[in-house]
C-alpha cells in the first residue's frame, strides 16, 4: 500500500484525526446513541463490528473490526481501539487487539509521532475502504440517548 510521507508528522497527525472523525460520523451517524455494539452488514462481505468499551463527557472510546470467519471461530481483526473526541471533532487510533499503542514515555518522540501516524493513517484509508464499499451503523443497540445527551 503506498504511504504519504509528510514533512511536518504532527500537523498532518492532527489534520488526520479530525478527517477521520468526518469519516467516522458517516460511517456511524448515530455514534452518540451508541450503548454497547453495533454491526453493519454488507452482502457478501465480511461484518463490520462496532464495540464501546467507554464513554466518558467528552470522549468515546471504541472497537472497530471485521469479523472474518476463518476455521471454526470468527476472528475479529483488526481490532481497532479508537478514542473519538466529541468536543474538538477528532478521532485516534490507542491501538489494535495485537499492539496496543506503548506509553508516550516508552518510545523516543519522533518514533512514538512515526507510530501514531502509521496507525492513524491506516484508519482513515480503512475508513475510506468502509464507506466506498457502502458499510454504515445505520442502526445502533440505544435510540433513547438523544444526540445533544453527548455533551452532558
Amino acid at each position: 500500500m503506498p504511504q504519504l510521507n509528510p514533512l511536518n508528522k504532527f500537523f498532518a497527525l492532527q489534520e488526520i484525526c479530525e478527517t477521520n472523525y468526518r469519516k467516522l460520523l458517516r460511517l456511524i451517524p448515530r455514534l452518540a446513541c451508541l450503548k454497547q455494539r453495533a454491526v453493519a452488514h454488507l452482502g457478501g462481505k465480511p461484518a463490520l463490528h462496532l464495540r464501546l468499551m467507554d464513554r466518558a463527557p467528552y470522549t468515546i472510546t471504541l472497537e472497530l473490526s471485521y469479523c472474518l470467519r476463518h476455521g471454526p471461530k470468527p476472528v475479529l481483526e483488526p481490532g481497532l481501539k479508537l478514542r473519538v473526541y466529541l468536543d474538538v471533532g477528532m478521532v485516534e487510533v490507542l491501538g489494535d487487539s495485537e499492539r496496543p499503542l506503548r506509553h508516550p514515555k516508552a518510545l523516543p518522540g519522533r518514533q512514538m509521532l512515526e507510530h501514531k501516524w502509521l496507525l492513524n493513517y491506516f484508519l482513515d484509508k480503512w475508513l475510506d475502504h468502509c464507506l466506498h464499499h457502502g458499510y454504515q451503523f445505520a442502526e445502533v443497540d440505544d435510540h433513547s440517548m438523544p444526540a445533544y445527551a453527548m455533551f452532558e
